[in-house]
């Protein structure tokens, strides 16, 4: 089924918005360097508070795409999951459980099968705040002090 609405920004463009965003540039400017118009760059803007996200990247511990390819190449071949692992140095139980998430051995996919482990490193996680009390007593503190979230916010990240 087609996607309705307009399209997103890619990865890159993205980059760039906060690229230029950092250097100063105003919303005008930026949705013309990006094709954009400018309310949907200050809509990306607003939803992150105006500070650019982390750039995502995987565990040193998580399964790369080249040994997904591995694991793929090793099942059509009909290896055991011992042999694959022994291959990449990694647990038997680690490509079992592998396998097992995406499909068994005869729909496994490499591509499929990471482009799903990168979806499930978005789950939703719930804020800091609302699970530590001794934090929300911190900050309430501060607030009553009649300190501003912005100085809460940097204070944090400095203590």
């Amino acid at each position: 089924m087609a996607r309705m609405g307009r399209p997103g920004l890619s990865a890159e463009q993205k980059r760039e918005l906060w690229t230029r965003w950092k250097e100063g540039w105003s919303l005008s400017d930026i949705g013309r360097a990006l094709g954009k118009h400018a309310g949907s760059v200050f809509g990306i803007v607003l939803a992150k508070g105006g500070i650019a996200p982390p750039l995502r990247k995987r565990s040193r511990l998580s399964l790369r795409p080249e040994e997904r390819e591995e694991i793929s190449r090793g099942l059509m071949a009909g290896w055991s999951f011992h042999q694959i692992a022994a291959q990449l140095g990694r647990s038997p139980s680690t490509i079992c459980r592998e396998v097992s998430r995406n499909g068994g051995r005869r729909k496994y996919r490499a591509t499929s099968a990471d482009e799903r482990a990168w979806q499930r490193g978005l789950r939703p996680k719930p804020c800091l705040l609302s699970v530590h009390p001794s934090l929300q007593l911190l900050v309430a503190d501060k607030l009553q002090n009649e300190w501003s979230p912005e100085q809460i916010s940097g204070w944090l990240k400095t203590e």
